[in-house]
């Protein structure tokens, strides 16, 4: 009788094992669907049985993290290290909260920390790069994003942040590079062509700016932001037209423009 007692125990357990593995996978698969809430108030019953799981503490975590529940990411990411404090993604989580946050000191720290433990991570070796560049630290960030885009060559964005680090270090040749490889690789083209000019623009290089706010104003005549900032850099080169365009852009919308208006009175 004991035996039989004994393996009914063993069966039962297996069966509340087998029940909660089933469990988690369609968890995680309402995190793929993108559907956070959900997965969150079903890890709520998960963890209650397995509270030093930390991939379903890490799932519940990114799940507030997508939802802006950035005081609650914080503390699963936190409780995390606590059960494992060498598990780098919970680093990377805190980095992204504080990045959100504009904390860009403390959010380089943390994505330091992670890179200590996934060396080889496109993700984390590409904030760190942007977390360094918001830091004023534009060499060593342009060697973090250079790590970076070795690992994903065609993700557009990271040739755009390295050709800002150039452009603060006074390469501009090289910052035109890295730049053309940004639009080559942005899906959007006219996005692309804008958001290069911008860049351009802040690292002063006003004429090359010019070029690709003419561009995206050629293919979309009622872009209102790229009218002001065209109008900015024509301001600022002393061009009586900027002062129009800035006026025109202010009075259709642009926050830009009617930012930087004031500086035509």
């Amino acid at each position: 009788m004991k035996r039989l007692r004994h393996s009914l125990a063993i069966l039962l357990l297996l069966l509340v094992l087998i029940s909660c593995r089933a469990d988690l996978i369609d968890i995680e698969q309402d995190f793929k669907n993108g559907d956070y809430a959900e997965t969150i108030d079903q890890l709520g019953a998960y963890l209650f049985f397995h509270i030093t799981d930390v991939k379903a503490l890490h799932m519940r975590a990114r799940s507030y993290e997508e939802l802006g529940q950035f005081t609650e990411a914080k503390a699963d990411y936190e409780r995390i290290i606590d059960l494992s404090p060498e598990y780098g993604l919970a680093y990377a989580g805190l980095g992204k909260i504080a990045f959100e946050a504009k904390d860009y000191k403390n959010a380089e720290l943390y994505f330091l920390r992670a890179a200590t433990f996934e060396e080889n991570n496109f993700e984390i070796l590409y904030m760190i790069g942007r977390a360094q560049l918001m830091n004023e630290k534009y060499r060593t960030a342009e060697e973090f994003l250079r790590m970076a885009k070795d690992l994903n060559p065609e993700f557009g964005k990271v040739h755009f942040y390295i050709g800002m680090t150039l452009a603060f270090q006074g390469d501009a040749l090289g910052a035109a590079a890295a730049f053309n490889s940004y639009v080559r690789y942005e899906p959007d083209h006219l996005t692309g062509r804008y958001n290069r000019g911008f860049a351009l623009m802040r690292a002063g290089y006003l004429d090359w700016a010019l070029e690709d706010f003419d561009a995206v104003l050629k293919a979309s005549p009622d872009h209102w932001d790229a009218m002001a900032k065209k109008g900015h850099c024509l301001q600022q080169m002393g061009e009586p037209e900027g002062c129009t365009l800035l006026t025109r852009a202010a009075t259709n919308g642009s926050v830009y423009a009617q930012a930087v208006e004031g500086i035509c009175s």
